[in-house]
């Protein structure tokens, strides 16, 4: 086969005439102008958008202006919050820790400790806790204060945990003002009902006697709580007052008077709660004790009272003022200031039992033939009288503390509950309930502060005390403790300021105290 060879020509020149060459066309303004017009007008119609499409836009991001606004803030907000965390890290990575002041050597030996000691026993979970490392009963020790004040106090706190907690404290406001704008911004039924105490049966739990410390040789008379203080008095036969701290374990005295040759019938705390008022059984003279000056007062004479003895009184609530009850019938107002009597009242017949209303302004009292008694103090006018329901011969009488019920027990054992507003102002008001637990005479009646619960007693036979739900005006099933006796004849009764704690004076010297759950407080 043949080689081919291909020969390249070179390029020639274009020759052809200058006049034969296509002519660029020629600048037309007009047709320029009606081919931009038409331009314009396919990209308007290009750049339409559906009506529907744009209404979804706006529904989903907003309109344009408030989308760029959104965006704008969103940005402000991330770039707020890199600062917050940048600056809550920066004082905890500069923090230096810290050292202990002190340290000694045998803590950090691994040593056993007995917990079966009185004072360790109840920080032990279980018998398989007899022993403890220190470590874990320092750790335990902890756990247990930390609970006893509701978590670390602030004392204790290191800086980063104040930090921490005042974020979160802030970051609690900030959501509870949006509960607030929820709140508003719906409709509906937000009342809920409260807390209040549950009928049938009552939490409670058994504590030491208030007066374990130093129980009493004799019959106890008395048992009151401090009007502020964590602070529970007895008093007895045996002729001493004593003042014990209420803790429910321990219950360290405070404090004992001890009275020659005066066994007291009665002792009291002052309104203020600074002076104990005490009286005996037939002497005329009684006790004052400033426990603030730690200083024993007799009172021998009263200027203005023609009585024998001086034996049962009530603290008013408003003013230093004691009411005195008298024989045949008197009642005496007594200043503690000018130790003199400045008003008395009589009934018909002798005083049973003595009640005051919360304000101080009337006087409820009984006559032992069942006549009830309503006094103005400041007018000294009997206001009201009325027959007790059913009572043959009275034996006490108690006000509560609301101003909504009024008590009157009778020898019989029956406890009558009636309405104060009726008692004020009917002349035959009808009891809200009749009482009927107790066999023997209801020698001694108390309200709660709450007005919740009536607590009934008879010193006349053992265990004879019952609790009464006043909301149901039912009583509760389990007190007192049917398997073994604890309350025996009980003379007086008494609830802390917060009815978180209530206690008994008994025959046995002991005042029972027990702790009701439902109250948190003192």
């Amino acid at each position: 086969m043949e080689d081919v060879n291909v020969i390249k020509l070179p390029e020639t020149e274009d020759r052809t005439p200058a006049k034969k060459r296509a002519r660029p066309p020629q600048f037309d303004p007009e047709r320029e102008e009606q081919d931009r017009q038409t331009n314009v007008k396919r990209l308007a119609v290009l750049g339409e958008t559906d009506g529907s499409v744009k209404l979804l836009e706006e529904l989903v991001f907003g309109a344009e202006e408030e989308l760029l606004e959104r965006l704008d803030q969103t940005g402000t907000l991330l770039l707020q919050d890199e600062d917050e965390e940048s600056e809550d890290e920066a004082p905890q990575q500069q923090q230096p820790v810290k050292k202990a002041a002190w340290v000694d050597e045998d803590d950090e030996l691994d040593e056993e400790v007995d917990m079966r000691h009185r004072y360790r026993r109840n920080l032990m979970r279980g018998e398989a806790e007899s022993t403890m490392s220190k470590q874990k009963l320092q750790q335990r020790m902890r756990e247990q204060f930390q609970k006893a004040m509701g978590g670390t106090p602030s004392w204790a706190e290191s800086g980063a945990q104040k930090k921490k907690k005042k974020k979160k404290k802030k970051d609690d406001d900030d959501d509870d003002e949006d509960d607030e704008d929820d709140l508003l911004r719906r409709t509906g039924n937000f009342v809920a009902s409260s807390e209040s105490l549950p009928s049938g049966i009552l939490r409670m739990k058994k504590c030491l006697h208030a007066n374990s410390a130093r129980p009493s040789e004799d019959r106890l008379t008395t048992v009151q709580f401090h009007p502020s203080a964590q602070v529970v008095m007895t008093a007895g036969l045996d002729q001493s007052v004593c003042l014990f701290q209420v803790d429910g374990k321990t219950n360290p005295k405070i404090q004992s008077i001890h009275l020659e040759r005066f066994p007291v019938h009665k002792a009291q705390f002052s309104r203020d709660g600074e002076v104990v008022i005490a009286t005996s059984f037939r002497n005329k003279m009684f006790y004052l004790y400033d426990m603030m000056e730690g200083r024993v007062t007799p009172v021998h004479t009263v200027r203005g009272l023609n009585e024998a003895r001086v034996k049962e009184f009530s603290v008013c609530p408003e003013g230093d003022a004691l009411l005195l009850t008298g024989t045949r019938g008197y009642l005496h107002l007594l200043t503690l200031k000018t130790k003199e009597v400045v008003r008395s009242v009589k009934i018909n017949g002798d005083v049973s039992g003595v009640a005051l209303s919360p304000d101080g302004s009337k006087i409820f009292a009984n006559s032992e033939e069942g006549e009830v008694y309503v006094f103005d103090l400041r007018s000294s006018r009997c206001v009201n009288k009325f027959s007790d329901d059913g009572c043959v011969r009275a034996s006490s009488i108690a006000a509560s503390r609301n101003g909504q019920y009024l008590a009157c027990g009778s020898q019989s054992g029956v406890v009558n509950i009636y309405s104060q507003e009726a008692c004020l102002n009917s002349a035959n008001p009808k009891p809200l309930k009749a009482v009927m637990n107790l066999l023997t005479s209801a020698t001694a009646l108390a309200f709660n502060p709450s007005s919740e619960i009536l607590a009934i007693a008879s010193r006349a036979e053992d265990e004879a005390a019952r609790l009464v739900h006043l909301p149901s005006l039912t009583v509760f099933s389990n007190f007192p403790v049917a398997k073994r006796k604890i309350v025996y004849r009980t003379s007086c009764l008494d609830f802390s300021p917060n009815s978180g704690f209530f206690s008994l004076a008994n025959n046995k010297g002991q005042a029972p105290l027990f702790r009701l759950l439902h109250y948190k407080d003192f």
